[in-house]
């Protein structure tokens, strides 16, 4: 069997198993690989090709060529049934989705599991964060779609897992990115091996940018540390990040504005000079013990990780908005301490190979409102911190076990089970009392199963079928305020299930790989927005609601030197009842009906990327690889009420990329994009059910990049 070199590790059944399996990943650009080996959601190694589910792997080259290594967009572009919109405002994360799921966030990545270097990246509560993450230092991203990521527990309509390269070569890299709109950036890495057994990484990189839109500039500061010991059957990973980030927020736009302008801001973003910072530090710790001899227990794993989070965000929110007692402010102010800890034990049983683990999450949150002003009339000054309003410590924790087992019944012919079983409480105490008692605990208990059935009706080729039920509980942000603007949590919000189906089929010839699925998705009390204005957002279960779509995938070597990729997504996103939602500000009493059929807001029907790549043979002129690149969207709900949408779009890009040897030792590498070739006026990503109608987020214009990065190994 080939190194395990691209393992997708499931914070539910193969977390711990992510520093191990990193141990052989490379360092640098991956090389062409004709089986990759993969852990997803299985028991044991296998194939992509053998993986009874939706799996896409984007491998460090894919990386290095998507763009300066910022966003997760740059390269997620590339997997279908996935949407990952670049809202291009450092001070909100990525717009991510999976086949519809996670559509409705606000901000930050909502109903996915996130998962880097084995440690969760995903709150206990759903809410996850991506900016942190070291893209450079990623020998690859795996994701993971459809019934099998419910085995990550709670709010796991997707995954997408992030996997550092140990060290193969003691190196160091340094790289320059320099682009419009003021884009600059500059990273330095090293890889070591101290001593026997050893291998250290260490980077940090800095990033400025001044934006296409006023009041869009942004400053970000990343580090990260691995240590690796290795000694016969024992394998230690430790990893720490730090992370810090200024950001500006140039808020959405308005339909009228959008069209007078797209490279405008909003009045009330300058007005107020809204902006976010951000620090994170977090430490996770990986220890593998392998079991000699043929008994039943093959090895050990342990994970353990613990970080801390602190977000100071000022808001567009009028004073007036602010006079009622129950308001919050207008500058959220939190600390967040979190961690957890997961043990697993794997089993040889015959044929079979079976996990078995429980793992803990904990979050807690000190919570502050204030103000954002202070004075009155001709002495108010606004955008700066005023008068507290809010005072509350939230708290999300999850205690789970789960299984799962891989029987390989005939010679071709495969079934893979799991379950996991897991309780998530979510809890306020409320140390604000003047406007009201917030205080609540809501608990959510969940049972996911999930069963796959892989048959191979010939070498090369392999048909699968699988079936789970998944669970999303609200987040405290979605619990935190009542519909009808009382005092309280919001007791009445309920998880959601879902019952999803997934049929597929992959194939892989010499110089061909084809992958298509079928899929569908039935939930029960979808949570939606029910109120979002003046910086408070009520949610409700809106009942029932059905996804159905199909996914295609493909590369095809056409040529020594040509080759083509492209995905395809068709998705039908619906509400299956009516029900009632806010329209106008402000309002506790639904008085919009939404219609049984309406799209879900956020979502899109067709989506597609297409890639033509040449790279010609050393003996010709033309030096390195030459690609355009093609991305089309459908159009894009805003609303529930589906009264207005983002149009589609299609958007092409040029890039070239040249590697060059310069010595044994040195090598050098070039990266040069043009990104929106056309300069196509549309918008990047939508703010969903937003209540002052600021729906429009626009995408960049015409973007130049260009990326100098240069290697020495000892």
């Amino acid at each position: 069997m080939p190194a395990a070199r691209n393992t997708l590790v499931p914070s539910a059944l193969a977390i711990a198993c992510a520093a191990a399996c990193a141990q052989t990943a490379p360092a640098g650009p991956a090389e062409p690989s004709t089986e990759s080996i993969v852990i997803t959601g299985s028991a044991r190694a296998q194939r992509v090709l053998d993986s009874p589910y939706a799996l896409s792997v984007l491998e460090a080259d894919a990386l290095r060529a998507a763009g300066p290594m910022v966003n997760l967009s740059e390269a997620l572009v590339r997997v279908p049934g996935l949407v990952a919109n670049n809202r291009n405002n450092h001070a909100q994360d990525l717009q991510i989705s999976s086949r519809g799921f996670g559509a409705r966030a606000a901000f930050g990545v909502r109903g996915l599991r996130l998962v880097a270097d084995g440690i969760p990246a995903s709150m206990p509560d759903g809410q996850g964060q991506v900016a942190h993450l070291d893209l450079a230092g990623a020998a690859r991203i795996e994701v993971l779609r459809g019934p099998f990521s419910a085995l990550y527990g709670n709010s796991s309509g997707g995954v997408i897992a992030v996997h550092g390269a140990a060290v193969r070569h003691p190196q160091v890299e340094a790289s320059a990115d320099a682009g419009r709109f003021g884009l600059r950036q500059a990273r330095i890495g090293l890889a070591a091996r101290p001593a026997e057994g050893l291998d250290l990484q260490a980077s940090t990189s800095v990033l400025d940018s001044d934006g296409f839109r006023p009041q869009s500039a942004a400053h970000r500061q990343l580090g990260h540390l691995r240590l690796g010991w290795q000694h016969g059957t024992e394998t230690v990973v430790l990893r720490a990040s730090d992370h810090t980030q200024r950001a500006q927020d140039p808020l959405g736009l308005t339909r009228a504005q959008f069209a007078a302008g797209w490279r405008q801001t909003t009045p009330q973003a300058l007005q107020f000079d809204t902006r976010k910072t951000i620090r994170q530090t977090q430490e996770g710790l990986h220890w593998r013990h392998r079991f000699a001899g043929d008994g039943p227990l093959a090895e050990s794993t342990l994970m353990v990780y613990n970080g801390t989070r602190g977000v100071t965000q000022w808001q567009a929110i009028a004073a007036a908005t602010q006079a009622p007692a129950r308001h919050g402010g207008g500058l959220v102010d939190f600390d967040r301490a979190y961690g957890g800890a997961e043990a697993r034990l794997a089993w040889r049983l015959g044929s079979a190979e079976l996990v078995t683990g429980v793992s803990v999450e904990d979050q807690r949150d000190d919570r502050q409102g204030y103000e954002n002003f202070t004075g009155t009339g001709a002495a108010q000054v606004l955008g700066v911190q005023g008068r507290l309003r809010r005072d509350e410590r939230n708290r999300a924790s999850t205690r789970e076990a789960f299984a799962q087992a891989d029987w390989p019944l005939a010679e071709r012919l495969a079934v893979t089970g799991g379950l996991r079983h897991g309780r998530v409480r979510l809890r306020t105490e409320d140390r604000f009392l003047a406007n009201g008692d917030d205080s609540g605990v809501l608990d959510f208990r969940y049972t996911n199963p999930a069963l796959g059935l892989r048959w191979s009706p010939a070498p090369g080729w392999n048909l699968h079928a699988s079936a789970a039920r998944g669970f999303e509980s609200p987040t405290l942000g979605e619990l935190a305020y009542r519909a009808d603007g009382q005092a309280g949590f919001n007791t009445t919000l309920r998880g959601q299930t879902s019952r999803q189906v997934e049929l597929g089929g992959k194939l892989q010839r010499p110089g061909l790989q084809l992958e298509a699925t079928l899929f569908t998705a039935r939930v029960d009390n979808e949570i939606g927005v029910l109120s979002n204005s003046g910086g408070r957002s009520s949610f409700q279960n809106v009942g029932r609601t059905q996804r159905a779509g199909a996914e295609l995938a493909g590369q095809w070597q056409a040529a020594p030197a040509l080759r083509v990729q492209a995905a395809a997504t068709w998705l039908q996103a619906r509400y299956r009842e009516r029900f009632l939602t806010c329209s106008g500000v402000p309002c506790t009493v639904p008085n919009l009906p939404v219609a049984a059929g309406n799209r879900i807001a956020g979502t899109q029907r067709t989506s597609g990327y297409a890639e033509l790549a040449w790279q010609p043979a050393a003996r010709l002129a033309w030096p390195g690889e030459l690609a355009l690149e093609w991305r089309a969207v459908g159009r894009t709900p805003v609303n529930d009420a589906n009264s207005d949408f983002a149009a589609g779009y299609a958007l092409a890009n040029l890039r070239w990329r040249f590697v060059q040897p310069l010595t044994s030792s040195d090598s050098f590498e070039l990266l040069a994009r043009l990104d929106n070739l056309f300069d196509r006026l549309h918008a990047g990503s939508v703010i969903v059910n937003d209540g002052n109608a600021r729906f429009f987020e626009p995408g960049a214009p015409r973007s130049a990049l260009l990326s100098v990065r240069w290697q020495h190994r000892f």
